[in-house]
C-alpha cells in the first residue's frame, strides 16, 4: 500500500535524482531528448513543486519515497497527470495504479482525466486502457522510434 504526499522544495533533489533513473531506461531506448523528464533539470522539479493549477505529489510505500505524480488542472474539473514516475526498483508493485487511484479520488469533481505515453510502452499503455482511459486519436511522433500518444478519461 502506498499514499502520496505534498512535495516540497527539501523533496527537489530527490525527486529529480528519482526522475532521472526512472526515465533513463527510455531515454537510451528511444533517444526522445527534447521530451525525456530524464532530460530535464532540477529546475522543472522546483516550477512543479510551485506552478500554481498543479500538485507534486510524493509517492511513498513503507516510508520510502518511490516515486511521484503530478496533477494539472484546468478549471477544476479537467486533470492531467504528467509526469507519473516510480524508482526503478519500486515499478512492478502495482504503485502506479495505486497512485493514480489516489489521485482520482482527491479529486472527486473532475470531468475528465489526460496523460500521455509512449506508443511503444506497451505494459505502460495496457495499464492506462485497464484503468479506463481510452485513446483520443493524437498521436505525435518524436522521431523514428518514438511516438506519444494521448489519453483521456471520463469520469462518470
Amino acid at each position: 500500500m502506498i499514499h502520496l504526499e505534498p512535495a516540497t522544495d527539501s523533496d527537489a533533489l530527490a525527486l529529480f535524482e528519482l526522475q532521472v533513473s526512472a526515465f533513463s531506461p527510455l531515454l537510451k531506448k528511444y533517444q526522445d531528448y527534447d521530451t525525456n523528464p530524464a532530460n530535464e533539470t532540477i529546475d522543472r522539479v522546483y516550477a512543479r513543486i510551485h506552478h500554481p493549477t498543479s500538485t507534486f505529489l510524493k509517492i511513498i510505500a513503507d516510508g520510502q519515497l518511490v516515486g511521484a505524480i503530478c496533477i494539472r488542472w484546468k478549471e477544476d474539473v479537467h486533470f492531467r497527470i504528467s509526469p507519473l514516475f516510480l524508482a526503478p526498483e519500486a515499478q512492478g508493485n502495482g504503485f502506479a495504479k495505486q497512485a493514480m487511484l489516489l489521485a482520482e479520488a482527491r479529486y472527486p469533481r473532475a470531468k475528465t482525466w489526460e496523460l500521455s505515453s509512449l506508443l511503444e510502452e506497451t505494459k505502460t499503455c495496457l495499464l492506462y486502457e485497464k484503468m479506463g482511459y481510452v485513446e483520443t486519436g493524437v498521436r505525435k511522433p518524436l522521431n523514428d522510434k518514438a511516438t506519444l500518444i494521448h489519453y483521456q478519461k471520463v469520469m462518470a
